[in-house]
């Protein structure tokens, strides 16, 4: 009878906990929970990153150097450019709106100053009898002035013999008077008004034409 080396692995030994067919079993459904805590923790990991994490790591992942970044980069650069000439745009409309607030409100009053100086301007032949009334028309004229002036309202330089500039001077008709030059004013028709420096009404005048 002829000796057999016995290599058979007795079955009850593949339910041993020391057996290697256990333990390697046991190893693997271990090291894949592991994995899978890994994974679950990376995952909970990318959720739980803060928006400035974000905005670093978007920032890392782009090449300054590359074509994407610098379209971006000139498209933020317009959209402070613009932003900066609205707000400077939108703050000097509103300073205009303050400084000339008055504006409409002067314009109305201009035709009342406009009947005083006509009254004033028919008083020659008056006799001495009206004398009072011509000094309190004259005086009324002179507050009225004062009042409007502290509000930046001025008379347009529109004397006889001045020079006729277009800018502030509205011709209504020409004259030939021998003692003037020519596109002299040589006469003014309606008195023009300045309010801070922007003309609220230009001076109608007769110009001289030589």
């Amino acid at each position: 009878m002829s000796d057999k080396k016995n290599t058979e692995v007795p079955i009850n030994g593949l339910f041993e906990e020391e057996s290697p067919l256990f333990g390697a079993s046991a190893k693997g459904e271990a090291g894949r929970d592991e994995a899978a805590d890994k994974g679950e923790a990376g995952r909970d990991a990318e959720v739980s990153l803060s928006q400035d994490e974000l905005v670093a790591l978007c920032k890392a992942s782009v090449c300054p150097g590359c074509d994407v970044h610098r379209e971006a980069e000139n498209v933020r650069l317009r959209a402070l450019a613009d932003a900066e000439n609205v707000k400077k745009r939108l703050l000097r409309e509103s300073e205009d709106m303050k400084k000339y607030a008055g504006e409409s409100v002067l314009a109305d009053l201009l035709p009342v100053l406009d009947n005083l100086e006509l009254a004033l301007a028919h008083t020659g032949n008056l006799d001495g009898a009206c004398k009072n009334f011509v000094i309190g028309v004259e005086m009324t004229r002179k507050l009225f002035l004062d009042a409007v002036k502290g509000h930046g309202l001025v008379a347009v330089d529109a004397a006889r013999g001045a020079e006729f500039n277009p800018e502030i001077h509205e011709a209504v008709g020409t004259v030939e008077e021998a003692g003037l030059d020519d596109n002299r004013i040589a006469q003014v028709v309606q008195g023009g008004y300045l309010l801070k420096g922007r003309l609220l009404r230009p001076a109608k005048v007769m110009v001289n034409k030589a």
